[in-house]
């Protein structure tokens, strides 16, 4: 997607938030003075939650944000929304500032603009799975045939039919958390924002559900807000991924990027036990082939050609099938580099092909 050709869907500009009493003099002391998160707390009592964040998500985007417990993503998502106010900063959903709306424009966001899962579901215990998916509509006004046609509609969607007169203790916790995504769908928002909304489930319950949103993702094109602790599921999930560590973004990019480019220490230990085999292309390995000509000899006549994206596993699987070189080409079908058994080694462990 060409971010450049169309408006942001979202934009957090510099936000900071500060809990405590004397959250102003604490913001002020942090940017004149530069004191970190202890010092903080330790002068004014007050606690940094999101320290500076700025990023943008584009249409039909799924970034992720990512930390361990305390780094402050949920706080930092709970902004969009504003169930939390910013101690400072900007944030645009579709060119409009949050901080501008009144009571009556802040509900219509949450209701028609903007829905949001939780890690706990957040079902009505009294609802069927039905009245609980139709909540968003019910709330808007809609009538009761209308709202319940498209509660089956979604329920669908999720593989959740035959279970809409259920309450939610008769259903497991990967279907209640199914139930919550469907409620968000059902709203019809133009954003999601997911906080966590799979960590409470036993792993191949996540995975499967991981799928799912996946597919719905693809289907659907939703903006979406990804919060999670587990950098597995972002890579897998996010076009995008930003990493959090005591309130501050210390690293944005793809998947790829993140992997391959790790921006410090504490980003190098996240990635540490990440394989690379699915997530590194060829593009990103390959060299020019003139370059390969002169300095490891002439490409061989009935190369093997590979797409620019065709990723490790791809490219060793014809390494191992064929000695010698991989042409690599455009979608067009140009020739545009090539990739061989030292590129892919050095890809494997880590360094990017021709870097010593």
């Amino acid at each position: 997607m060409n971010s450049q050709a169309q408006r942001a869907s979202i934009e957090i500009q510099n936000v900071w938030k500060i809990f405590g009493d004397r959250e102003t003099e604490a913001l002020a002391a942090i940017k004149n003075q530069g004191l970190e998160k202890a010092e903080v707390l330790e002068r004014f009592g007050c606690v940094v939650g999101v320290a500076d964040a700025s990023f943008s998500v584009d249409q039909g985007e799924i970034f992720c944000v990512m930390g361990l417990s305390g780094s402050g993503k949920s706080t930092l998502v709970r902004h969009i929304n504003r169930l939390l106010e910013p101690s400072a900063g900007k944030i645009l959903i579709e060119g409009e500032d949050v901080m501008d709306m009144g009571p009556a424009a802040l509900r219509d966001l949450r209701n028609r603009g903007v829905a949001m899962v939780f890690q706990n579901f957040g079902l009505m215990p009294h609802r069927t799975v039905r009245d609980n998916v139709a909540m968003p509509l019910e709330i808007r006004g809609t009538g009761k045939g209308k709202r319940w046609e498209e509660a089956d509609r979604v329920l669908e969607m999720v593989n959740l039919t035959g279970w809409e007169d259920k309450y939610a203790h008769e259903l497991s916790g990967g279907m209640q958390q199914r139930v919550g995504l469907a409620r968000a769908i059902a709203s019809d928002p133009s954003i999601l924002l997911m906080d966590e909304p799979f960590s409470a489930l036993d792993p191949l319950i996540r995975r499967q559900l991981q799928d799912q949103f996946m597919e719905l993702a693809s289907e659907l094109h939703k903006t979406t807000i990804f919060i999670t602790h587990d950098l597995d599921e972002a890579i897998r999930i996010g076009d995008r991924i930003a990493i959090m560590k005591d309130g501050r973004i210390v690293q944005t990019g793809t998947p790829e990027d993140i992997v391959m480019n790790p921006a410090d220490d504490y980003v190098s230990d996240f990635v540490a036990g990440i394989s690379k085999l699915g997530l590194v292309y060829a593009h990103s390995i390959m060299i020019p082939i003139e370059q390969h000509v002169r300095e490891r000899g002439p490409i061989p006549d009935g190369a093997p050609r590979a797409p620019h994206n065709a990723d490790l596993n791809h490219l060793i699987d014809l390494s191992v099938e064929r000695d010698g070189p991989i042409v690599i080409t455009t979608d067009a079908g140009a020739e545009v580099g090539v990739v061989d058994r030292v590129d892919l080694m050095r890809a494997i462990q880590g360094s990017r092909g021709g870097e010593e």
